[in-house]
């Protein structure tokens, strides 16, 4: 699949890699522009997002800063970026998250990147492989993280890859 950056690599490499990380993103600017395009396709125009000079003057973040739902979805690119498909995939979704946490807000003009560790892998004798990602999205020189969560996915690869 031409949309991964990384090289395939096969089941059981990935089997393998449980229990380490797998993949960090490359660092992504986090622009007024960014956010301003989000809250356009939300309707959220919350002024902590928007309006630099009321958010500086009535918060404590000195600025405006990302929606919460916005740096969620960048892990999308960013999983792209930094985690190798698996041999023969035919198609891959998003299954869902569990224990999502926004642990400190991402200020407008900050950088970010994600770090993937890969914790569960498991295989069906239908082709679909359930991959399990314990996800920390940080911030550039900040000691808490943005979110952490674990991430479901599935994988759809040739039944021949997969020894039952």
């Amino acid at each position: 699949m031409d949309m991964f950056r990384k090289p395939a690599i096969s089941l059981e490499e990935m089997q393998a890699a449980v229990g380490s990380e797998i993949g960090v993103s490359d660092w992504r600017l986090v622009s007024q522009e960014m956010i301003d395009k989000f809250a356009d396709a939300t309707d959220d125009h919350q002024f902590i997002h928007v309006d630099p000079e009321r958010a500086a003057a009535e918060t404590q973040f000195g600025g405006t800063i990302a929606h919460g739902f916005l740096t969620l979805s960048l892990l999308s690119t960013m999983a792209y970026e930094a985690l190798p498909p698996l041999i023969s995939t035919e198609i891959s979704i998003n299954q869902g998250f569990e224990n999502v946490r926004f642990q400190a807000p991402v200020k407008t003009g900050s950088r970010i990147r994600a770090h993937f560790d890969i914790v569960r892998v498991h295989a069906r004798p239908s082709g679909w492989v359930e991959i399990g990602y314990d996800v920390t999205m940080e911030i550039e020189d900040q000691k808490r993280p943005a979110l952490a969560l674990h991430w479901l996915t599935l994988t759809r690869i040739d039944k021949a890859q997969i020894n039952t």
